[in-house]
């Protein structure tokens, strides 16, 4: 026989064995993925259509932003809180978890009535603060190109960029009838998460953090949770408690959250050791306990604690309240809080220029009552945490919006002690009309109220704050187990691109404003 014949042969039975290989193995891998993806056909045959026949041909940049479309849509189907991040919101995104980014260091807003971009406040010790960008100038153009009926993302992209290029803002300053240009060299921009009631006169790059000196009761404000938060909170409870302070008050009011590591790690301040904090729940994984961690130099108890929450304190806010009431460690006082619990990971695509934010876990409190507000949750089922008995501090729609004037006001940033201009529609009031009183927080004034009281009492050694009772079901009894399975080291700690605070961002609506319209920083 011939060396051909035998190849062909050989080939004839080699390709016969391979038949029948396939035959018997590839049907069940091979239906069950053509079943998984057997709608990838509809999205091909759309796609194909649109780019065949839509009115106006579409160039591929628009293609992109229609397959875009698609899956954001898709994914936000699924659930409020996942979605996909293109390019460029991905970015965004990496620099708000870290809380820097490149920048000038201005907060800028939208005025509601004409939709200018105006400064709310610049950042002491940055860039634009140092060439004399004012709070409320106007911002007329950047680089020559005006800003008129660009939005506000539009605008931060303009004005953000890598540390040391140069922008040119044209700004117009308040009572100023000619716009001025101002070169600012761009720098890397820090957000601090970690803030005080009020600035020091004498030094507006620190905060005042004692809302009653006298009686040694502290203030600190967090605003999101980054991955500076644990660092910088550490730091400053350190100092406080070095300073003899004896109670303290925690606000996460408008706090939409942030990383569920840093979550975690603040508990840790006012917890014991071993304490649990959270756990997360997933469908392809077990389930996960975050403990308490001991903080060297940190006293986690010893000192009433009052944590302010309102309906927009949500996700890691969430977690940080609800642990410091199952354990008793603190009172909640304000309203309740706006129930997100549920985690979103961030999962890289396209080799690591995009990514989807996809919902892969549902966290529980340490009582193990549900947290999450489903869309056909009411009033009276069980979501978000509620303020403790006796602490709840209903606020009608007109003292919101007075407690958001009156908190920006006093986080804006005005040169040699100017005061704010009087606005054009508070002028023509009269006396009669409205009588102004410095606006009251009864959400802080009931939490100074409530410390007081406390140190007032007989001195005990090593009390607690006697937080009442959660309002739903007791904590498991002090001879339960708290899985002390996952202390808080590296390694139990959640996942960097573990995140708990998507759904709101860290936008929170401007007071005076509608609900389109946010701050945002550059």
């Amino acid at each position: 026989m011939s060396r051909w014949n035998l190849s062909w042969l050989l080939g004839i039975s080699a390709l016969t064995l391979l038949g029948f290989s396939l035959t018997y193995t590839c049907p069940i891998r091979g239906d069950a993925v053509q079943k998984r993806h057997e709608n990838l056909s509809l999205l091909v045959e759309v796609s194909e259509e649109v780019r065949e026949k839509y009115v106006k041909k579409l160039n591929e940049e628009e293609m992109r932003q229609f397959y875009e479309n698609m899956v954001e849509l898709a994914l936000e189907r699924l659930d409020p809180y996942s979605g996909y991040l293109n390019p460029r919101e991905f970015q965004d995104f990496k620099k708000q978890s870290k809380g820097k980014f490149g920048g000038v260091g201005i907060r800028i807003g939208v005025e509601s009535r004409s939709g200018q971009i105006f400064v709310e406040s610049p950042m002491v010790g940055t860039p634009a603060y140092e060439a004399g960008i004012l709070a409320g100038d106007l911002i007329v153009k950047i680089d020559g190109a005006t800003t008129e009926n660009l939005s506000l993302k539009k605008v931060v992209e303009m004005i953000q960029g890598e540390p040391g290029e140069k922008v040119t803002l044209t700004v117009l300053h308040e009572g100023e009838k000619k716009p001025v240009d101002i070169e600012i060299v761009r720098a890397e921009i820090v957000i601090d998460s970690v803030l005080g009631d009020r600035r020091l006169e004498k030094n507006l790059k620190e905060w005042d953090y004692w809302v009653d000196p006298a009686t040694k009761i502290a203030y600190i404000r967090l605003v999101a949770f980054t991955e500076t938060t644990t660092a910088d909170m550490t730091k400053l409870v350190e100092k406080l408690q070095k300073e003899g302070m004896r109670g303290l008050i925690v606000d996460l009011r408008n706090n939409p959250g942030g990383l569920l590591r840093a979550a975690v790690e603040v508990s840790s301040l006012f917890l014991p050791d071993g304490k649990k904090v959270v756990s997360t729940k997933g469908r392809n994984q077990k389930e996960e306990v975050y403990n308490s961690q001991s903080v060297p130099g940190i006293v986690p108890t010893g000192y009433p604690l009052a944590i302010l929450i309102n309906r927009w304190s949500a996700s890691a806010s969430e977690i940080v309240a609800a642990a410091l009431q199952d354990h008793l460690r603190a009172v909640i006082i304000g309203e309740r809080s706006y129930g997100k619990g549920s985690v979103q990971n961030i999962i890289p695509v396209e080799n690591g220029t995009s990514a989807l934010k996809l919902t892969t876990a549902s966290y529980w409190r340490p009582s193990e009552r549900n947290i999450h507000r489903f869309p056909n949750s009411g009033p009276k089922d069980e979501w978000g945490v509620k303020p403790t008995d006796g602490f709840e501090i209903k606020l009608s729609d007109e003292e919101r919006q007075e407690y958001y004037k009156d908190r920006r006001e006093r986080d804006v940033v005005r040169r040699n002690g100017v005061k704010a201009p009087e606005k054009k529609e508070e002028k023509q009031k009269t006396d009669k009309d409205k009588k102004t009183e410095p606006f009251k927080d009864r959400v802080m004034e009931k939490a100074l109220e409530y410390i007081r009281g406390e140190l007032k009492k007989d001195n005990k050694q090593d009390a607690q704050a006697p937080a009442a009772p959660p309002q739903q079901g007791d904590p498991p009894a002090a001879d339960e187990t708290f899985d002390a399975s996952a202390h808080l080291n590296r390694s139990a700690l959640p996942a960097r691109d573990a995140t708990c605070d998507r759904s709101l961002g860290n936008q929170v609506p401007r007071a005076g404003m509608n609900s389109r319209d946010y701050s945002r920083f550059d």
